[in-house]
């Protein structure tokens, strides 16, 4: 079938975009019998390994906290790490 695609019209913001791709036929839009080939294997985490030096009794705290939630407490140092950056940040640049 050699059918004629439309071309994807160009949107003012993310909302609109996503009202149109709800309601549209994907298939007017894009050839799935020619599907495009891409290798993710080379990205790199969009994280960063950093070196922070607490107090033992912070960490001792921290990792009880995590232990009672069931979470790493890397993970549970992250999310307070950026609860409070994101309390910090926002009024300010709002």
């Amino acid at each position: 079938m050699n059918k004629k695609l439309k071309i994807i019209p160009k949107f003012k913001n993310e909302d609109l975009e996503r009202r149109f791709w709800n309601n549209a036929d994907l298939s007017d839009y894009f050839d799935f019998s020619k599907p495009v080939k891409f290798d993710l294997s080379g990205l790199k985490p969009s994280a960063r390994t950093v070196t922070l030096r607490v107090p033992e009794t912070l960490l001792y705290m921290l990792k009880k906290l995590a232990n009672k939630k069931d979470v790493p407490y890397q993970s549970l140092m992250k999310v307070y790490l950026a609860e409070r950056v994101e309390s910090e940040y926002s009024p300010h640049f709002a």
